[in-house]
Protein backbone atom coordinates (compact mmCIF):
# COMPACT_ATOMS: atom_id res chain seq x y z
CA UNK A 1 0.00 0.00 0.00
CA UNK A 2 3.13 2.25 -0.17
CA UNK A 3 2.45 5.86 -1.62
CA UNK A 4 6.60 6.03 -2.49
CA UNK A 5 9.10 3.61 -1.07
CA UNK A 6 11.05 5.77 1.34
CA UNK A 7 10.15 3.26 4.32
CA UNK A 8 10.16 0.10 2.12
CA UNK A 9 11.78 -2.72 4.21
CA UNK A 10 11.46 -0.64 7.12
CA UNK A 11 9.87 -2.02 10.50
CA UNK A 12 8.54 0.79 12.18
CA UNK A 13 6.63 0.48 16.26
CA UNK A 14 4.02 3.18 16.98
CA UNK A 15 2.64 3.33 20.53
CA UNK A 16 -0.55 5.10 20.74
CA UNK A 17 -1.62 3.98 17.99
CA UNK A 18 -5.14 3.56 18.57
CA UNK A 19 -6.38 6.87 18.01
CA UNK A 20 -5.15 10.55 16.82
CA UNK A 21 -1.83 11.00 15.85
CA UNK A 22 -0.66 7.49 16.82
CA UNK A 23 -3.24 6.05 14.30
CA UNK A 24 -2.14 8.52 11.64
CA UNK A 25 1.97 7.81 12.49
CA UNK A 26 1.06 4.05 11.71
CA UNK A 27 -0.83 4.70 8.82
CA UNK A 28 1.41 6.56 7.28
CA UNK A 29 4.54 4.75 7.38
CA UNK A 30 2.49 1.77 6.02
CA UNK A 31 1.45 4.20 3.08
CA UNK A 32 5.22 3.99 2.69
CA UNK A 33 6.66 1.29 2.76
CA UNK A 34 6.89 0.30 5.85
CA UNK A 35 6.00 -2.44 8.31
CA UNK A 36 4.37 -1.51 11.46
CA UNK A 37 3.45 -3.03 15.13
CA UNK A 38 0.85 -0.57 15.87
CA UNK A 39 0.98 -0.21 20.02
CA UNK A 40 -1.88 0.50 22.32
CA UNK A 41 -3.21 0.19 25.81
CA UNK A 42 -6.91 -0.10 24.29
CA UNK A 43 -7.62 -3.53 22.27
CA UNK A 44 -10.74 -1.99 20.42
CA UNK A 45 -8.53 1.01 18.76
CA UNK A 46 -5.50 -0.65 18.21
CA UNK A 47 -7.07 -3.63 16.08
CA UNK A 48 -9.43 -1.00 14.78
CA UNK A 49 -5.36 0.68 13.38
CA UNK A 50 -4.27 -2.01 12.27
CA UNK A 51 -7.57 -3.43 10.24
CA UNK A 52 -7.26 0.40 8.52
CA UNK A 53 -3.52 -0.61 7.59
CA UNK A 54 -5.47 -3.92 6.18
CA UNK A 55 -3.15 -5.88 5.57
CA UNK A 56 -1.59 -8.86 8.72
CA UNK A 57 1.84 -9.07 6.22
CA UNK A 58 1.83 -5.06 6.94
CA UNK A 59 0.34 -4.78 10.35
CA UNK A 60 -0.15 -6.12 13.60
CA UNK A 61 -1.38 -5.01 16.87
CA UNK A 62 0.24 -5.56 20.26
CA UNK A 63 -1.53 -4.64 23.50
CA UNK A 64 0.98 -2.42 25.63
CA UNK A 65 0.87 -0.44 28.30
CA UNK A 66 3.92 1.86 27.95
CA UNK A 67 4.49 2.40 31.40
CA UNK A 68 5.20 -1.05 31.72
CA UNK A 69 8.67 -2.41 31.17
CA UNK A 70 7.68 -6.14 30.08
CA UNK A 71 5.02 -4.31 27.65
CA UNK A 72 8.01 -2.35 26.61
CA UNK A 73 10.24 -5.25 26.16
CA UNK A 74 7.58 -7.51 24.54
CA UNK A 75 6.29 -5.03 22.00
CA UNK A 76 9.71 -5.21 20.89
CA UNK A 77 9.96 -8.96 20.50
CA UNK A 78 6.64 -8.95 18.05
CA UNK A 79 8.58 -6.48 15.76
CA UNK A 80 11.40 -8.97 15.66
CA UNK A 81 9.21 -12.60 15.80
CA UNK A 82 6.90 -11.02 13.16
CA UNK A 83 9.04 -8.61 11.13
CA UNK A 84 12.23 -9.79 11.42
CA UNK A 85 13.85 -7.01 12.79
CA UNK A 86 13.35 -2.78 13.74
CA UNK A 87 14.59 0.50 12.24
CA UNK A 88 11.93 2.95 13.59
CA UNK A 89 9.89 3.55 16.52
CA UNK A 90 7.45 6.21 17.38
CA UNK A 91 7.37 6.69 21.22
CA UNK A 92 3.82 8.38 20.66
CA UNK A 93 1.40 7.20 23.86
CA UNK A 94 0.45 9.95 26.41
CA UNK A 95 -2.27 10.82 29.07
CA UNK A 96 -3.33 13.81 30.54
CA UNK A 97 -4.86 14.69 33.96
CA UNK A 98 -5.72 18.38 34.07
CA UNK A 99 -7.71 20.77 35.97
CA UNK A 100 -5.32 21.16 39.23
CA UNK A 101 -3.04 23.65 40.22
CA UNK A 102 0.88 22.28 40.73
CA UNK A 103 -0.07 21.74 44.78
CA UNK A 104 -3.18 20.33 44.07
CA UNK A 105 -2.09 17.03 42.14
CA UNK A 106 -2.22 14.05 43.72
CA UNK A 107 0.99 11.80 43.71
CA UNK A 108 -1.28 9.00 42.21
CA UNK A 109 -2.34 11.13 39.41
CA UNK A 110 1.44 12.87 38.83
CA UNK A 111 2.46 9.40 38.93
CA UNK A 112 0.43 8.12 36.46
CA UNK A 113 0.96 10.88 33.82
CA UNK A 114 4.77 10.41 34.11
CA UNK A 115 5.09 7.45 34.19
CA UNK A 116 3.24 7.24 30.50
CA UNK A 117 4.29 10.43 29.17
CA UNK A 118 8.05 10.19 30.16
CA UNK A 119 9.25 6.96 32.11
CA UNK A 120 6.69 5.29 28.98
CA UNK A 121 9.37 6.34 26.55
CA UNK A 122 12.64 5.58 28.27
CA UNK A 123 10.97 2.14 28.46
CA UNK A 124 10.26 2.03 24.94
CA UNK A 125 13.87 3.40 23.99
CA UNK A 126 15.85 0.98 26.25
CA UNK A 127 14.23 -1.45 24.49
CA UNK A 128 14.36 -0.60 21.05
CA UNK A 129 18.11 0.94 20.99
CA UNK A 130 19.92 -2.38 21.54
CA UNK A 131 17.37 -3.81 18.81
CA UNK A 132 18.47 -0.98 16.01
CA UNK A 133 22.35 -1.06 17.20
CA UNK A 134 22.40 -4.74 16.26
CA UNK A 135 20.22 -4.47 12.57
CA UNK A 136 22.95 -1.23 12.22
CA UNK A 137 21.13 1.75 13.00
CA UNK A 138 17.70 3.14 13.38
CA UNK A 139 15.02 6.64 13.96
CA UNK A 140 13.60 7.09 16.96
CA UNK A 141 10.89 9.58 17.18
CA UNK A 142 9.53 10.82 20.58
CA UNK A 143 6.29 12.89 20.86
CA UNK A 144 6.20 15.83 23.00
CA UNK A 145 4.75 18.44 22.52
CA UNK A 146 4.34 22.66 22.40
CA UNK A 147 3.80 22.05 26.33
CA UNK A 148 7.41 20.49 26.05
CA UNK A 149 8.86 24.24 25.79
CA UNK A 150 5.60 26.58 27.07
CA UNK A 151 4.00 25.83 29.95
CA UNK A 152 -0.12 26.09 30.77
CA UNK A 153 -1.46 26.47 34.06
CA UNK A 154 -3.40 23.12 35.30
CA UNK A 155 -1.06 21.42 33.10
CA UNK A 156 2.43 20.59 35.34
CA UNK A 157 2.38 17.10 35.15
CA UNK A 158 1.82 16.65 31.19
CA UNK A 159 3.96 20.03 31.02
CA UNK A 160 7.39 18.24 33.49
CA UNK A 161 6.59 15.19 31.19
CA UNK A 162 6.47 16.65 27.89
CA UNK A 163 9.89 19.33 28.76
CA UNK A 164 11.50 15.79 29.78
CA UNK A 165 11.04 14.34 26.90
CA UNK A 166 12.80 16.57 24.88
CA UNK A 167 15.99 16.34 27.23
CA UNK A 168 15.91 12.69 27.19
CA UNK A 169 15.91 12.75 23.15
CA UNK A 170 19.27 14.87 23.37
CA UNK A 171 20.47 12.84 25.61
CA UNK A 172 20.03 9.57 23.74
CA UNK A 173 20.49 10.95 20.66
CA UNK A 174 23.94 12.44 21.84
CA UNK A 175 25.10 8.66 22.99
CA UNK A 176 24.06 7.28 19.61
CA UNK A 177 23.78 8.79 16.61
CA UNK A 178 27.50 7.79 15.91
CA UNK A 179 26.30 4.36 16.19
CA UNK A 180 23.85 5.29 13.48
CA UNK A 181 20.57 5.49 15.90
CA UNK A 182 19.18 8.89 15.04
CA UNK A 183 16.52 10.13 17.89
CA UNK A 184 14.11 13.54 17.20
CA UNK A 185 11.08 14.57 18.82
CA UNK A 186 7.93 16.21 17.77
CA UNK A 187 6.40 18.81 18.96
CA UNK A 188 3.14 19.38 17.87
CA UNK A 189 0.25 22.54 18.96
CA UNK A 190 -2.91 21.66 18.62
CA UNK A 191 -4.45 19.28 16.70
CA UNK A 192 -7.70 18.01 14.99
CA UNK A 193 -8.04 14.38 17.17
CA UNK A 194 -11.16 13.02 19.03
CA UNK A 195 -10.67 15.40 21.85
CA UNK A 196 -10.39 18.40 20.18
CA UNK A 197 -13.85 17.81 17.29
CA UNK A 198 -15.64 16.95 20.96
CA UNK A 199 -13.98 20.46 22.73
CA UNK A 200 -15.37 22.18 18.93
CA UNK A 201 -18.88 21.08 19.88
CA UNK A 202 -19.16 21.77 23.23
CA UNK A 203 -16.77 24.64 23.70
CA UNK A 204 -16.78 26.97 20.71
CA UNK A 205 -15.58 30.25 22.46
CA UNK A 206 -12.83 28.46 23.68
CA UNK A 207 -11.30 26.61 20.51
CA UNK A 208 -11.82 29.88 18.31
CA UNK A 209 -9.80 31.84 20.91
CA UNK A 210 -7.41 29.01 21.13
CA UNK A 211 -7.45 28.99 17.16
CA UNK A 212 -6.88 33.01 16.41
CA UNK A 213 -3.50 32.18 18.72
CA UNK A 214 -2.25 30.36 16.03
CA UNK A 215 -0.54 32.35 13.24
CA UNK A 216 -1.87 30.17 10.60
CA UNK A 217 -4.89 30.52 11.20
CA UNK A 218 -6.12 26.92 12.26
CA UNK A 219 -5.36 23.46 14.11
CA UNK A 220 -3.34 20.77 12.42
CA UNK A 221 -4.94 17.81 11.19
CA UNK A 222 -3.36 14.62 12.64
CA UNK A 223 -1.87 13.66 8.98
CA UNK A 224 0.31 16.72 9.25
CA UNK A 225 1.92 15.43 12.62
CA UNK A 226 2.76 12.27 10.74
CA UNK A 227 4.02 13.35 7.56
CA UNK A 228 6.78 14.63 9.79
CA UNK A 229 7.23 11.76 11.38
CA UNK A 230 7.54 9.96 8.21
CA UNK A 231 10.18 12.54 6.94
CA UNK A 232 12.07 11.89 10.30
CA UNK A 233 11.84 7.87 9.77
CA UNK A 234 13.02 7.93 6.46
CA UNK A 235 16.71 8.39 5.15
CA UNK A 236 15.43 12.07 3.93
CA UNK A 237 16.40 13.19 7.31
CA UNK A 238 19.60 11.52 7.57
CA UNK A 239 21.68 14.20 8.89
CA UNK A 240 18.76 14.85 11.74
CA UNK A 241 19.14 13.69 15.19
CA UNK A 242 18.93 15.44 18.94
CA UNK A 243 16.14 17.75 17.02
CA UNK A 244 13.00 18.68 18.54
CA UNK A 245 10.84 19.08 15.41
CA UNK A 246 7.74 22.13 16.49
CA UNK A 247 4.63 21.29 14.21
CA UNK A 248 2.66 24.25 15.52
CA UNK A 249 1.29 26.33 13.26
CA UNK A 250 3.29 29.43 14.65
CA UNK A 251 1.68 28.96 17.87
CA UNK A 252 4.59 28.98 20.06
CA UNK A 253 6.35 32.67 18.47
CA UNK A 254 4.30 34.84 20.09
Amino acid sequence: MSSDNALDGKVAIVTGAGSGIGRAVAVALAEHGARVVVADVDDATGEETAKMIDDPDVAVFVHTDVSNEEHANRTVKEAISRFGRLDVAVNNAAINIVGHLTADISKADWDRVIGVNLTGVFLGMKAQIPVMLEFGGGSIINTSSVEGILAQAGHASYVTAKHGVIGLTKAAALEYSAAGVRVNAILPGAVRTGLVEQAIREQPEYVDALVAQHPIGRFAEPSEIASTAVWLASSASSFVTGSAVVIDGGFSIH
